[in-house]
């Protein structure tokens, strides 16, 4: 049949539906290996060439000749997640390859199936409509024609009344490609015989070599006729003969049956007619009835077991923020979810083979259709998932037990003022003390008589004696004064001077006794990741295979360069299985957890003997991760829509 079709068509099939194959994938495919499934290499050369043009990546598969089984290479296909992939094949084995594809469990959203038959339209594609699948192919019939549709129309009529052909996997009635290339070339030589009616046929031998006299001539008739067939404008080029200008529908599967979504010509290229309104399609009318499987984690407060004295089953075991984001996703967008637990109960990392693990292995191999947990959307982790907007904004910070308090001790009323306050105010008092003695000797007024029944006496005393001097001075310090009061001007404002010092100080000292007495003083060894650096006294870390072991990891700032070589060198301590085993080390032992800040927030609030140290790290967020080749990337190419849309729904209810 391929090359009869070849003979109806020179030229079709060897360049220019590769070249249209390779503009469509050029405008549909991400930077993953499609491959290509066939007998020959003859036909897709164009796409061949592709990888050193356009960095496409393409690997090539022999199917099987005949109908022998495809199961095997199916299956090394579905483990090996490829998920594009061109079937270079006749109609009849593209009908028994989409059984056995819907036998292994392939026809789901996930698979992009291109198909470069013309006759993808014909086949009977009934049971494949609402699997989800994307199922691209091209038609050469210009359906949209009424003539055409008529001519077909006539056609089906008769091929319903003639015997049917079992194992075609083809409609009944339906017109094949061969059969209107057939037609058309038909008329096409019809025309040419209607203008050449000078031209007398000769019969021919068919064992002579010797050509017909006049038939280049009746070619260059053909190469001049100019028709509106079953396939389109037909023209030829007078100089190779080739067929040019000639336009291929672009056709998908759809629930309603194939459509077509857009055109590729021969001279303008590809057309895509259908793109912008795929993109601004409602994704509720895609998600609704949908049963999706969620993956996420324990972890407090966002994924927690539900405390109940009756057993509990299904999506009612878990509680938290993230089953409540789900929940209002999925009353917005109409899916029905059922939520599992990661297998290894981590969250996804990368180790040196490449390999992934936790919940981001489970959306690489398609386990699950959603991660909704406290993941952290790294730059790592987007080159093999894809995330929402951020749904919480957070960053690294550190946890750790609060100090013990020391209680007072005998000397504890010594704390309010430092050391070398109290050593000033003891200089100062015998600096005042020593003042006031020299002053009272050289003032007169200080001098009295000791006996005061005998004024003729040349005997007189003085009372600010040096020692009395120091004993005012102390006296006014303690607040208690003293029998000595100064007489004399100078004296007096010396006096004065020291009250109102010693009021200032003893109202200080007061003030900071009560506070020191009353609240406990608490020093942390630590302040900043910096500190943790700089000793190895505190052991840290953080939760395995996490976000933040990631961060520390590929990190180029020295400060966590060496912190990642300390928590690399202790991996059986430093690194832990999960936050509440960090929480319990910091707890027991002389361990600093650095974990996100808003599980850190919560831990504090609940446990008083746990403390952040220290600002953030870094900024990031928590986003939901779907499968980079998902149902919601086909609609709007980001998840990130879905929690805007319950965002935008909230304040409507809100206003």
């Amino acid at each position: 049949m391929e090359r009869r079709t070849l003979t109806a068509q020179p030229g079709l099939w060897s360049t220019d539906t590769s070249w249209a194959l390779l503009y469509f994938l050029c405008y549909v495919l991400p930077q993953t290996a499609p491959q290509v499934l066939r007998i020959g290499l003859i036909r897709l050369q164009e796409l061949i060439k592709a990888p050193s043009r356009y960095n496409i990546k393409i690997k090539i598969r022999q199917l099987p000749s005949g109908n022998k089984d495809a199961k095997p290479l199916l299956k090394e296909m579905k483990k090996g997640k490829e998920f594009y992939v061109i079937f270079d094949c006749s109609h009849e084995t593209a009908a028994e390859i989409l059984k056995q594809i819907l036998f292994m469990g392939m026809m789901t959203e996930y698979y992009h199936y291109f198909f470069t038959t013309l006759d993808l339209f014909a086949l009977d594609l009934e049971r494949y409509r609402y699997s989800g699948v994307n199922m691209t192919g091209f038609r050469l019939l210009n359906i949209d024609n009424p003539h055409v549709s008529s001519i077909i129309e006539k056609w089906s009529m008769e091929r319903l009344q003639a015997p049917p052909r079992p194992g075609t996997g083809l409609l009944d009635g339906m017109m094949t490609t061969e059969a209107a290339l057939m037609y058309d070339a038909v008329y096409m030589v019809a025309i040419a015989s209607h203008r050449a009616s000078q031209l007398t046929v000769s019969s021919l031998q068919c064992h002579r070599h010797k050509p017909w006299r006049l038939g280049p001539r009746f070619m260059n008739l053909i190469k001049e006729a100019r028709w509106d067939g079953l396939t389109g404008r037909i023209t030829f080029n007078k100089t190779d003969g080739l067929r040019k200008d000639f336009d291929l529908d672009i056709i998908s599967l759809k629930e309603e049956g194939t459509e077509k979504i857009g055109i590729w010509n021969s001279n303008s290229g590809l057309n895509m007619t259908d793109g912008n309104k795929d993109r601004s399609s409602n994704i509720t009318d895609s998600l609704a009835n949908r049963t999706l499987i969620v993956t996420t984690i324990l972890e407090e407060p966002y994924v927690m077991y539900r405390k109940s004295d009756k057993p509990l089953y299904g999506n009612d075991r878990f509680e938290g923020y993230c089953l409540d984001l789900l929940k209002e996703l999925s009353n917005i967008l109409g899916f029905i979810y059922d939520v599992k637990l990661v297998p290894d109960g981590k969250y996804g990392a990368q180790n040196d083979k490449g390999e992934w693990n936790g919940m981001v292995k489970e959306l690489i191999d398609h386990k699950a259709d959603l991660a909704v947990a406290p993941l952290t959307i790294t730059y790592v982790r987007e080159k093999v998932i894809d995330f929402s907007k951020p749904f919480m904004t957070l960053g690294i910070s550190i946890l750790y037990r609060k100090p013990n308090g020391t209680n007072p001790g005998v000397f504890s009323f010594l704390n309010p003022l430092s050391p070398d306050i109290w050593m000033y105010v003891l200089l100062a008092c015998l600096g005042v003390s020593c003042v006031l003695f020299v002053i009272a000797r050289f003032t007169p007024y200080e001098w009295y008589n000791p006996h005061p029944c005998n004024p003729d006496s040349d005997v007189v005393e003085n009372n600010f004696t040096l020692l009395n001097s120091f004993w005012f001075g102390v006296g006014a310090l303690m607040q208690q004064g003293s029998e000595l009061m100064p007489k004399a001007l100078s004296t007096r404002i010396v006096g004065g001077i020291w009250w109102f010092f010693t009021l200032i100080i003893i109202s200080s000292y007061t003030a900071n006794l009560a506070a020191f007495l009353t609240v406990e003083r608490m020093e942390s060894p630590i302040d900043s990741a910096d500190d943790l650096a700089k000793q190895t006294k505190i052991e840290y870390g953080a939760v395995r295979d996490g976000s933040t072991m990631t961060f520390f990891k590929k990190s180029k700032i020295s400060t966590y360069e060496k912190m990642w070589a300390f928590m690399s060198s202790r991996q059986h301590t430093a690194l832990v299985k999960n936050s509440d085993e960090g929480i319990q080390q910091v707890l027991t032992t002389d361990y600093a957890l650095l974990m996100e800040s808003t599980s850190i927030e919560y831990v504090t609030q609940r446990n008083c003997n746990l403390t952040q140290i220290g600002g953030l790290i870094d900024s990031k967020g928590y986003g939901v991760g779907t499968p980079i080749v998902s149902l919601f990337q086909c609609h709007h190419g980001r998840t990130g829509n879905l929690t805007q849309k319950s965002e935008k729904d909230k304040e409507k209810v809100k206003n």
